[in-house]
């Protein structure tokens, strides 16, 4: 029933009409009023929905929509869901510092003495690092993520500033066991950035992990290409100070935004009246990643064609630091969708708190008789009797626990650590990654060896580089999205578009084992889009399967697996390999530090070969995923999260109107026998206290 507009002059109330008396007392907000009653002795009449509108708008002006140059509105975006994720994309973009290895590996090599089989076990301690983030996943289950990013930011300056005194000579030649220490800490403060930035993302965005998925790993993986050209804006071409770069960019970012990420409740958008429909408010629309994936796909557009017009022209240090400018003028481009967005959120609820409010009269549910004596003496009595049994409970935590740990619920269910890490699904997820993660992984890192045993020159390898990187973003963000759109549209299931992706990264490797002329170009943008695609798919399949209750861990868990595969494909296949080829070219020995290059088609086509049976020996082992999962991908996998929020907002509506129930019997209230005006006088002021606390509270929420 809405509320009638009425004189606020109006002083007497007529007992026989309760909703006129509410109305009446309820909008006598005049000054003059308001003197009147404090000059009798009694309180001010409760403020009404114009106070409540100031409140939430600031400084802005009702009737015109918010005001965005305020410091209000400022605090807003600063501490909305949107900024977090803008946060989020900045760390990530500058947390792919382990895909350019082959860009500084060459000067390790050539300044430490090392062979091929060293660097490659440089490489293995690196992909351990970056990919074994089990712990920081842990300490992310018991801590915020703050925690986490401030570790990571730690060990990212401490192990590649290490590293980086070790190639400039300020140090002594550290052993080999100490460098791949060195490296492995600050290649696993990669694993602490994405734990706590991408998990809270995924978290705080539960339908569109997806979607979350590929656009953050997609910014990891243009953080190579941002890196190059930071690099040669920076400190011209130096691939000794790259490492510097490496040490100090990314730890300054997490140190920045470490209060910024943070899990957040998921947004409740006003009530749609009027016909609005159903289409979902501003506050939990996720129209802004569309948004975000446009801005990435010009910041790879861009840094596609400065990678192309850096091959073909010779640019001077002063061009290049106008192209890395450009370069930070598109990768901020993301905080202007934020600021759009928190302005939506602000004009929605205001729009919202102009409609007029409206008064329910119900009648109150019966009381719930008391407890008897004998009923409280028998719930003390349990209460004793569950206390005493405690101790025996938690003693048989450990065998509970193990034998839950082979009875694991249905998939999509949330799977406790171990029973997720022995189940079948894992198992079978686990080896296809090693297969095909590992065999991708092994072309990244030895991408420029390869191009220098096929001839290419040094500046086309430094192009191969930028392209992988370019094209591991754009296998991320498709294999996000698509597999997103497949999977809602055509229930398409995830782990069958795993099986694609391997199998087209075969491609790939056949064409560096056959060496065919100047087909590198596109087998470094074949292995590069795969290589990329195979994560989102990885990390989403994770968390449908085994629920998000331990995300942090499994997640972290899944990422084991390349770590695993380059050490076999990498140092043990590829590596060995090598310098079995380079030590006969060299007349039988390596032995010294002469050159240790080895140079032709056959240094790396049976390691290849070989990689190349391992990746269609996975995509074989993804089938049975396919089908293990059919069912479970046939239904409505996020029917779950929109269940769990109706169920939120319709116990909302019955705590709101278990504090606004009110009785209304002739003449008389339910307030102890009060005049009926009275009493309704005192109901409004207790529903429009809550009203206001109520929009409060919302605003807080979209914050």
């Amino acid at each position: 029933m809405q509320i009638p507009p009425v004189n606020p002059q109006v002083k007497d109330v007529d007992p026989m009409d309760p909703a006129e008396a509410i109305a009446r007392r309820a909008l006598c907000h005049s000054p003059a009023r308001h003197q009147t009653t404090k000059q009798r002795g009694r309180a001010p009449p409760i403020k009404g929905l114009a106070s409540a509108m100031a409140f939430v708008s600031g400084a802005g002006d009702i009737a015109g929509g918010p005001q965005v140059l305020t410091l209000r509105f400022a605090r807003q975006v600063i501490l909305g869901r949107w900024f977090m994720v803008f946060a989020c994309l900045l760390i990530l973009s500058a947390s792919g510092a382990t895909y350019i290895f082959s860009i500084y590996s060459k000067v390790l090599k050539s300044s430490l003495g090392y062979d091929q089989r060293t660097l490659n076990t440089l490489s293995f301690f690196k992909d351990l690092g970056a990919n074994v983030g089990v712990l920081s996943g842990l300490i992310n289950e018991v801590t915020p993520p703050w925690v986490v990013l401030a570790m990571g930011a730690a060990m990212n300056l401490a192990g590649y500033l290490m590293i980086y005194l070790a190639i400039d000579g300020r140090t002594a030649r550290p052993p080999v066991w100490l460098m791949c220490i060195y490296i492995c800490i600050g290649a696993n403060s990669q694993s602490f950035a994405n734990t706590g930035a991408l998990v809270t993302c995924v978290k705080n965005f539960p339908e569109s992990r997806g979607v979350v998925l590929g656009l953050l790993k997609g910014f990891v993986g243009l953080s190579g290409a941002i890196f190059t050209q930071l690099y040669l804006a920076i400190y011209g071409d130096d691939a000794k100070s790259l490492v510097l770069l490496i040490a100090w960019l990314p730890a300054a970012i997490s140190i920045l935004f470490v209060h910024t990420v943070r899990i957040m409740p998921h947004p409740r958008g006003p009530t749609r009246r009027r016909g609005e429909g159903s289409s979902p408010s501003a506050a939990t629309s996720n129209d802004s990643f569309f948004c975000f994936l446009y801005i990435s796909i010009a910041l790879a557009t861009y840094l596609l064609v400065m990678i192309v017009v850096q091959k073909q022209v010779d640019f001077s240090h002063a061009a290049y630091a106008v192209s890395a400018a450009a370069l930070l003028i598109v990768l901020f481009l993301p905080l202007g969708v934020v600021i759009k967005q928190e302005y939506k959120i602000q004009k929605e609820l205001l729009e919202s708190l102009r409609e007029p409010p409206t008064v329910t009269v119900d009648k109150p549910s019966s009381p719930e008789p008391s407890p008897s004596p004998a009923a409280k003496t028998q719930t003390t009595t349990t209460t004793t009797t569950s206390t005493t049994q405690t101790p025996s409970s938690s003693s048989s935590c450990l065998g509970s626990c193990l034998r839950h740990m082979f009875s694991p619920p249905a998939q999509g269910e949330d799977y406790t650590i171990l029973q997720a890490l022995v189940s079948i699904d894992m198992l079978v997820l686990f080896l296809a990654t090693i297969c095909g993660v590992g065999g991708t992984l092994t072309a990244i890192d030895n991408m420029g060896q390869i191009g220098q045993s096929l001839g290419y020159p040094s500046k086309s390898i430094n192009t191969f580089v930028s392209l992988i990187s370019i094209w591991n973003y754009a296998g991320r963000v498709t294999s996000g999205f698509a597999s997103e759109m497949f999977l809602s549209r055509y229930r398409f299931p995830r782990p069958l578009m795993l099986t694609l992706v391997l199998l087209l990264s075969c491609v790939g490797h056949l064409l560096i084992a056959f060496g065919v002329p100047q087909s590198l170009y596109a087998a470094s943008v074949v292995i590069g889009f795969c290589f990329g695609a195979q994560w989102p798919l990885l990390f989403a399949i994770i968390s449908e399967v085994f629920g998000l209750k331990y995300y942090s861990t499994l997640y972290n868990f899944g990422s084991v697996a390349s770590p695993i595969g380059a050490y076999v494909l990498n140092v043990r296949v590829a590596g060995a390999l090598y310098d079995a080829e380079a030590a006969r070219q060299h007349g039988g020995s390596l032995a010294g530090d002469g050159d240790k290059t080895c140079i032709g088609v056959e240094c790396f086509r049976k390691a290849f070969l070989i990689i190349t049976a391992a990746t269609v020996a996975g995509a074989l082992v993804s089938l049975v995923l396919v089908w293990r999962t059919r069912n479970f991908y046939k239904g409505d996998i996020y029917a779950k999260f929109r269940d769990n929020a109706a169920d939120a907002d319709e116990l909302e509506e019955e705590d709101l109107k278990r504090h606004k129930e009110t009785e209304v019997n002739g003449r008389k209230g339910v307030h102890g026998g009060r005049p009926a005006g009275r009493a309704l006088a005192l109901t409004w002021s207790e529903q429009h206290r809550d009203t206001e606390r109520h929009t409060h509270d919302f605003v807080i929420d979209q914050r």
